[in-house]
């Protein structure tokens, strides 16, 4: 069964976008605009681009979901309809959708429906009622891996079919980040600021450190000195087979916000892991080092959710990331000389760039490259390293394009 799980990727970006086709996604899932759960994000494509994202991916066999997922107004309903209708023309696989506005007018349209978690479907009944418009379901992430069984159980047993003839699929999320809320509902930041989580501007409030006060004195406490509303990050790499043998068909990884190393990482973890599976081959020594690679992007540390039973999470003991790698910024790429295979590189900031180096080269065309320097030439004369201000060239056997971003990665010490 393993052979047939779909590895679903973020992309906020072009970058990530050509991180995730690098990195072996089946499909990749993102914005276009403001009906979507991240329309604050100035990554967000527009409706010019469907086209080429679709040919993109089409040309790597890599299917397109496009998210329509915010609650709709009624003054957003000729914004929505031509959304849809462009992305009916372009040729986009499937919608993710939670309001039924969305959900019942793609359906109509003939485009395949995804139901979003946002719905947070629970039991079966829910998946019997949204089969009617839709061919994927994502269950709420507050199941157990159990309750997640018995839903695809459910499903092959009573033959659940979507609009489209095939059994009704299930997607969970697989990795990245949890919210403190019931999938994803929560109104902190609207009630705070009055940008709502539900129409894609969460300000993520719960992420930050908060005391607590003694209204009858000066007291003040902090909790455990820990970040008590900010979940630590979803990892289930160490428990896929278990996510494999409860008949979960795809698996979403969340990031539409994070960087494209990100994406690049956890899309080869996670499709290495599920070849592994169907390999026979998924071992604790493999495991131990998906997890490791895990580790040097973007985290708030690991939790396997809620899949095992736990009713609790855990939580966060710093703010941001804790990833045990990072990318310092160097500078831009000006030339690629492709019969020497030589890149010319400006080193902008106050860094220094050695032989031996680990870097990482970022661009819409290049997607993710990570390499060692072996070697470096300034006015054509080698030597062990350079400074801010240098133009300088290294060597490398993939192309590299004017204006990818060059950072230098640096290994830093967290605990997990």
């Amino acid at each position: 069964m393993s052979n047939h799980i779909e590895i679903m990727a973020p992309c906020g970006s072009w970058e990530s976008l050509q991180a995730a086709l690098q990195g072996g996604a089946n499909a990749v899932y993102f914005g276009v605009g403001k009906l979507n759960m991240r329309s604050r994000s100035a990554a967000n494509f527009t409706q010019d681009d469907l086209p080429l994202i679709v040919q993109m991916c089409r040309d790597k066999g890599v299917r397109t979901y496009l998210t329509v997922n915010t609650v709709i107004y009624d003054n957003e309903l000729d914004e929505m309809h031509s959304l849809l209708q462009a992305a009916l023309h372009a040729g986009i696989s499937a919608i993710i959708a939670s309001d039924l506005a969305v959900i019942t007018a793609a359906h109509r349209m003939g485009l395949e429906v995804h139901i979003s978690t946002q719905c947070n479907v629970s039991n079966t009944e829910a998946v019997r009622f949204y089969s009617q418009w839709a061919d994927v379901i994502v269950t709420a992430r507050e199941l157990s891996l159990a309750q997640v069984a018995h839903i695809t159980r459910f499903i092959r047993e009573n033959d659940i079919r979507g609009p489209h003839g095939q059994l009704i699929q299930i997607e969970i999320f697989a990795h990245g980040a949890l919210c403190m809320s019931i999938s994803g509902k929560c109104y902190l930041s609207l009630d705070n600021y009055g940008q709502s989580a539900n129409r894609g501007a969460c300000l993520q409030l719960c992420r930050r450190g908060y005391i607590v006060k003694d209204k009858e004195s000066d007291l003040e406490l902090e909790i455990d000195n820990e970040y008590i509303m900010s979940p630590k990050d979803l990892c289930t790499i160490d428990f896929l087979d278990k996510i494999v043998a409860a008949g979960v068909q795809v698996l979403k990884i969340e990031g539409r916000g994070r960087p494209a190393d990100y994406v690049r990482t956890t899309v080869e973890c996670y499709r290495e892991a599920v070849q592994s599976i169907a390999n026979g081959d998924y071992t604790p020594q493999r495991i131990a080092e998906w997890k490791s690679r895990l580790t040097t992007v973007f985290n708030r540390g690991f939790w396997d959710g809620y899949y095992l039973g736990r009713r609790l999470g855990e939580w966060s003991n710093q703010y941001g990331s804790q990833a045990t790698e990072q990318k310092v910024y160097l500078g831009l790429v000006r030339n690629f000389f492709s019969r020497i295979q030589v890149a010319e590189v400006q080193l902008q900031t106050a860094q220094t760039l050695h032989v031996g180096d680990t870097i990482v080269v970022i661009g819409q065309t290049t997607g993710v490259y990570r390499t060692t320097i072996k070697e470096l030439r300034l006015d054509r004369d080698p030597v062990p390293e350079v400074h801010q201000g240098d133009r300088f060239s290294f060597p490398t056997d993939t192309p590299l394009h004017r204006g990818d971003k060059i950072y230098r990665i640096d290994t830093l010490t967290n605990d997990f």
